[in-house]
């Protein structure tokens, strides 16, 4: 009797035992295999709840429920049986908590996130073409222009020293662990020596990831989790935010009023840090010192490896064909002047007496000494090739030392090296904005855009850490 009631009550609520528990013999369609799935899939969905081991195997209206149902059904349950079910799982979802509602929160956010990583990787693949006809742009750029999308939209608004959003924080994580696997495929041979069981050594050539990648990669990723470190270290920090302009509600704390600092400068929608009125602890300003030199460092890393991966680059036929033919008309006549007649040439003294007023014009005369460095080097190659090969090779370190072309190019070169050392905010120059439009090796374009979001990303610290620093100085002053 103890039996047919426990038999009863499983019926009771729409439970029935797997045919492999039954009979092993048995070869119906619900086998032992997919009956463990069906309670993986069960226990692993967002819609199911903790309940008592009595009532754990069909209390969730989840689709393993439904598909045993489905196959109970088929059985020839009977109606009274079905419409005790209903209710049950109807009692159910009246039944359910905040959890609840936040896990469907959770999953609707998922399904947005799925949904707008389909569209990205629809246009990566398209080659951003939504005609599908095949006149899209190439992978190289589409890469590039994904990396510099997804930073725009992780980092575009964040404007403060602080952690990061784990929203934003696991889609960029994401996504670009998606984006960067590329790189696993793009690989050269390299000759390996391999043992023969006859104890013969052969040589085979085997598959690893092209040196470029193989070494500027990881210390991307290295560089990428450091700064994601460096702003999760800004928590429960001396200092607030404040609007430029007015006094947040965060502006008072412990029921004391706090001065807005206001700044000088054209960038009014960044948020302006706010500090105690005695001004920042030692402990903080040593924190702040650190966070500093550190992110410093990782933007001098992040600019080398991409002045690297640029330098590696071809220069686009469309460039070569839009230089100047005088590097005299382009530079101009005094910066010429002084560059050809000089002996000791000093680029530092002569930034000095050019007095660059703002970041326009540094661009501006980057472009400039650029074009010439490339026209003198386009003319001392065109000399050269009149000569014989073996003249060439022979008198090469005369010429490199007499020619007058390759000493201005030198110069230039130095030139243009002091001035993106002097502003290392300065945009990309012409030339560099050519190389990206017109690259099509893929492994370029991911090194490039991932080395350049986190020279920005890092840089952006940098100032921010300044900012705070100008505020704590100028409240130290005032009081």
């Amino acid at each position: 009797m103890e039996n047919s009631s426990n038999s009863d009550e499983n019926y009771d609520v729409g439970y029935q035992p797997s045919p492999c528990s039954t009979d092993p013999n048995d070869q119906s369609t619900m086998s032992g295999d997919s009956f463990v799935y069906c309670r993986t899939y069960s226990s692993t969905s967002v819609f199911s709840e903790p309940v008592d081991d009595h009532h754990s195997c069909c209390s969730e209206a989840s689709p393993s429920c439904s598909s045993h149902w489905s196959t109970r059904r088929s059985g020839g349950v009977v109606p009274q049986k079905q419409a005790l079910l209903t209710r049950l799982v109807t009692k159910q979802c009246k039944n359910s908590n905040a959890d609840d509602h936040q896990k469907l929160d959770d999953l609707e956010s998922l399904d947005l996130e799925l949904e707008m990583m389909k569209e990205r990787f629809a246009k990566l693949l398209l080659g951003e073409d939504m005609s599908g006809s095949g006149k899209g742009v190439c992978t190289a750029i589409t890469i590039s222009n994904s990396i510099t999308n997804l930073y725009a939209t992780v980092f575009g608004q964040n404007l403060r020293l602080e952690p990061l959003n784990p929203e934003k924080k696991a889609l960029w994580k994401r996504e670009m662990d998606c984006l960067l696997s590329v790189c696993d495929y793009i690989v050269e041979f390299t000759p390996k020596s391999h043992n023969l069981r006859n104890g013969a050594a052969v040589e085979i050539m085997e598959s690893r990831q092209r040196s470029d990648i193989y070494i500027n990669l990881p210390a991307l990723r290295k560089l990428d989790a450091m700064l994601i470190e460096i702003l999760d270290s800004f928590q429960d920090t001396e200092f607030w935010y404040a609007e430029q302009g007015s006094i947040s509600a965060n502006s008072t704390r412990m029921g004391s009023f706090r001065r807005v600092v206001q700044r000088n400068d054209e960038k009014w929608w960044v948020p302006v840090p706010c500090v105690p009125s005695s001004g920042l602890t030692e402990k903080a300003r040593k924190h702040l010192r650190h966070k500093r030199e550190c992110a410093n460092q990782i933007h001098k890393a992040a600019m080398s490896i991409n002045n690297s991966v640029l330098s590696e680059m071809e220069i686009p036929d469309s460039y070569m064909a839009s230089l100047p033919k005088s590097g005299r008309a382009s530079i101009g006549d005094p910066i010429y002047r002084y560059m050809y007649t000089t002996e000791k040439f000093s680029p530092e003294y002569l930034l000095d007496c050019l007095n660059i007023a703002s970041e326009h014009e540094a661009l501006e005369l980057a472009d400039r000494v650029e074009a010439s460095m490339y026209t003198w080097r386009r003319k001392a190659c065109m000399i050269h090739s009149k000569s014989s090969w073996n003249m060439v090779k022979d008198l090469m370190s005369d010429i490199d030392r007499s020619d007058k072309n390759h000493i201005l190019a030198e110069r230039a070169e130095s030139l243009l090296f002091s001035l993106k050392q002097r502003y290392p905010e300065l945009s990309q120059t012409s030339l560099d904005t050519c190389k990206i439009q017109y690259n099509r090796d893929v492994g370029q374009a991911i090194l490039e855009s991932y080395s350049r979001v986190l020279e920005g990303l890092a840089f952006n610290i940098v100032a921010w850490i300044e900012d705070v620093f100008f505020v704590d100085s100028t409240t130290r002053n005032q009081d």
